[in-house]
């Protein structure tokens, strides 16, 4: 067997022996050959997801079909967070799947390396085909958020060794640079106060009130366990399996405050039409699954329609300002009106 690249339409190329070693390791068998083909997945201009398929060969001659997914991430500087990009390497690396249970988890790897000369990490793991997406329903969207919760009680109250041998992971001081930053911005600011912002006066003034009284958010949001957190718990990286969940994308895996990851389940780019039901049910069902392990009964304030605010307030306020659409308009205010309406819900 010779070690050729294989050509792969959307890869710049595979090593053979690489393929043939993901496959021995993903089928549990000596693999003699196998052919593939590649889709992308998804991915942006840092990073690519392509779906790698195929047929193996084993030893013994019989064929076997695979399917499995390689990312490939390059070297990019996120604001803050400058090692961001390799931290999924990392993190695969480390043993970090052994802190998971029965009801979340993220995909087996099969193989990580890191291209020095090209600045990238590749990952050959398990192809996750199950219910994602805006397809998740209401109960599966619970779910997510008790396993989280079991998740985040679990690893806060027995502190595993490993966690804190883990030197790359987010900080918790992320979130509040974040509103920040888009604080700073004067255009933005400017434009919720003015005359001419098509945002309706209430919901300006609810962004507003967040800015007048930010130190008291942040004291309460501040009181709040620091816990592990994915930082990226929206619907494209959530999967529903059987009763479990699966977590895809741990780029911006950290430290962050109790809640953090629930207030993007219910709010991050959401189904506007049954968020303010993700709040009645999901904020229950994580502090449910974290008290399975932590005592919570002191903890009066969830701050989580704060954590939302300062979040993606003003993200949707420059969405609104720079739409293209009326719709899209539409779609900024409908969002934060069921943010506002969040106030109302006990």
């Amino acid at each position: 067997m010779t070690n050729n690249p294989l050509a792969i339409s959307a890869c710049d190329s595979i090593q053979k022996d690489t393929l043939l070693s993901v496959l021995r390791t993903m089928l549990g068998t000596s693999i003699t050959d196998a052919d593939c083909h590649s889709k992308e997945l998804h991915g942006g201009t840092v990073g690519k997801v392509f779906l790698i398929t195929g047929t193996a060969n084993t030893a013994n001659g019989k064929p076997l079909p695979y399917e499995v997914v390689l990312k490939v991430q390059k070297k990019w500087d996120r604001h803050g967070d400058s090692d961001s990009w390799r931290r999924e390497y990392d993190l695969y690396l480390s043993g970090f799947e052994d802190l998971f249970h029965d009801s979340l988890r993220w995909p087996v790897c099969y193989h990580a390396e890191m291209n020095e000369d090209e600045n990238e990490t590749l990952i050959w793991m398990e192809y996750i085909d199950s219910v994602s997406g805006y397809d998740l329903t209401v109960d599966m969207f619970e779910r997510a958020a008790y396993a989280l919760g079991r998740f985040q009680g679990k690893l806060h109250t027995e502190r595993p060794a490993i966690l804190h041998k883990l030197t790359n992971l987010s900080k918790a001081e992320d979130l509040k640079d974040y509103y920040l930053h888009f604080r700073s911005w004067k255009k933005l600011h400017d434009y919720i106060r003015s005359d001419d912002c098509g945002i309706p006066r209430h919901l300006c003034d609810m962004l507003i009130d967040v800015d007048e009284k930010a130190d008291e958010i942040w004291n309460r949001i501040e009181k709040l366990p620091i816990v592990l957190c994915h930082r990226d718990f929206w619907v494209t990286n959530i999967f529903y399996r059987d009763g479990t969940i699966i977590l895809i994308d741990w780029d911006t895996c950290g430290w962050g405050y109790m809640g953090e990851d629930i207030k993007s389940l219910i709010a991050d780019e959401a189904d506007v039409l049954h968020m303010a039901e993700y709040y009645r049910r999901c904020v229950p069902a994580y502090y449910k699954g974290f008290s399975e392990y932590a005592d919570v009964s002191n903890i009066e304030d969830n701050c989580i329609r704060e954590m939302i605010l300062v979040n993606i307030g003003y993200r949707l306020a420059e969405w609104h300002m720079n739409a293209d659409s009326e719709a899209e308009k539409l779609k900024q205010i409908e969002t934060l009106q069921r943010i506002y309406e969040m106030k109302d819900i006990g």
